[in-house]
Formats: structure tokens, C-alpha cells, sequence
């Protein structure tokens, strides 16, 4: 899972950088897609229904290993603006430690973006599905 760049090379704070140069949501959407693209393949065998998050309009699975005390994780959707969305939380979340991601104040970030008012409410569902799943997977590890 090293070769995903959320978390490493692309951060939270580059996506809210390059969002703001975007004077439009379409451009803006564009961007997000185009992250999704930078997300590497998930294994057909890791999408099962434990790793399938629930909520969500399109599918999305979300695999993740404790290595040296950090969450590393593996994602895929079957839609391309979804994709972009979980590179956006990646950002925030991969390569953290478990204390780091429940520390995290996903909802200022997404206000930062104004994500969730250029959403549809089930895109917004399924994206706060998302991370809940996540911070459980952390507060798991955290208590390990």
C-alpha cells in the first residue's frame, strides 16, 4: 500500500490549496475525478462485503493494515467522482497514525472546501459513511 500518494505526496492541505485556484465547481469537480484517477487499483479479491462501506450510493471499499502504527488503506469505488471523494479523505486520513485520524477535524476540512454544498444529499450520505467507517477502523487500532 506504500505506492498510494493520499497521505504522502498529497496531503489535506494540497487539495484545499489546489481547490482554491479552481474559480468554478465544475473545475473543481474535474480536479476531484482526476484525484481519483491517482488512487492505486484495489485487488478484485479485497472487494468482499466486509470491506464494502454501507450508505453509500455507489459501491466503495475501504481495506486498511496497521503498519509502523500508521493506517495505511487501500480503497475503490465503481464511480469516478467517488474515487476522487475517497482521494480527498485519503488526504486526510492514510498514513496516519490512529490518534491522528480521530484527532482530525474532517468536518472543518470539508467546510474549508465547501465540499458537502456541491454535493447531492447521497453523495454527502455516502461520503460522511465513509469516513465514520474509517474513524471506527481507527478507534479500533487505537484501542489495540
Amino acid at each position: 500500500m506504500s505506492d498510494n500518494p493520499f497521505g504522502n505526496s498529497i496531503t489535506a492541505e494540497d487539495i484545499v490549496d489546489t481547490l482554491s485556484f479552481f474559480d468554478d465547481w465544475e473545475e473543481r469537480y474535474k480536479y476531484i475525478i482526476d484525484l481519483g484517477k491517482e488512487l492505486p487499483p484495489m485487488s478484485e479479491a479485497k472487494r468482499t462485503d466486509e470491506r464494502k462501506i454501507r450508505g453509500c450510493q455507489s459501491q466503495v471499499w475501504i481495506d486498511t493494515q496497521v503498519e509502523n502504527g500508521r493506517l495505511q488503506m487501500d480503497v475503490d469505488s465503481d464511480a469516478f467522482i467517488v474515487k476522487g471523494l475517497l482521494g480527498v479523505v485519503l488526504a486526510a486520513y492514510n498514513n496516519k497514525a490512529p490518534a491522528d485520524v480521530l484527532a482530525f477535524d474532517i468536518d472543518s476540512y470539508f467546510n474549508e472546501l465547501d465540499l458537502l454544498n456541491h454535493l447531492s444529499p447521497t453523495r454527502g450520505n455516502g461520503l460522511r459513511a465513509m469516513v465514520a467507517r474509517i474513524r471506527e477502523i481507527a478507534a479500533a487500532a487505537e484501542a489495540a
